[in-house]
């Protein structure tokens, strides 16, 4: 994977509500070759106060690569991508959507709103590895070009 701009590995958000879910996910990354920066908040509007450096995430690097769930409290993923694309400040952000959701209505609502990928969550801890590895090879090693972003101060 390729150094952002400030030579900082490569930085993932995770939003889920689901701790195990997180953890499960943190460690899977763990197991990559080059391993990313990761970050997690538990719904929507938390990810919206991250993103726009609010509250207790004053000063939070902006992330390379969003992964979120789509059933979560407060602000659900599909209310979130939405808020996310539709952000001109955000929508630049790749978002792969990570959930149990295998709806058909779900995977077209999400790439109607512009998602970069809709992934299931798998049942074992290796094909969560082999589909991290998928996502970070594609997005976060330099495979797809993404916009250059300026620094935040």
């Amino acid at each position: 994977m390729t150094a952002s701009k400030d030579d900082l590995p490569p930085l993932i958000l995770m939003v889920d509500d689901n701790r195990a879910d997180v953890e499960l996910t943190h460690e899977a990354l763990l197991e990559l070759p080059v391993v990313p920066e990761f970050q997690s908040v538990s719904d929507g509007l938390a990810a919206l106060d991250y993103l726009h450096q609010r509250g207790a995430h004053a000063g939070a690097r902006r992330p390379d690569l969003i992964l979120l769930d789509l059933n979560m409290p407060r602000m659900d993923g599909r209310a979130t991508l939405e808020a996310l694309k539709t952000d001109e400040a955000l929508c630049d952000i790749p978002v792969v959507v990570l959930t149990t959701s295998e709806s058909e209505r779900d995977v077209l609502d999400c790439y109607r709103k512009h998602c970069a990928a809709f992934l299931t969550k798998p049942v074992t801890v290796e094909e969560l590895i082999e589909k991290l590895e998928a996502v970070c090879q594609l997005w976060l090693s330099g495979v797809a070009a993404l916009p250059r972003r300026p620094v935040r101060h």
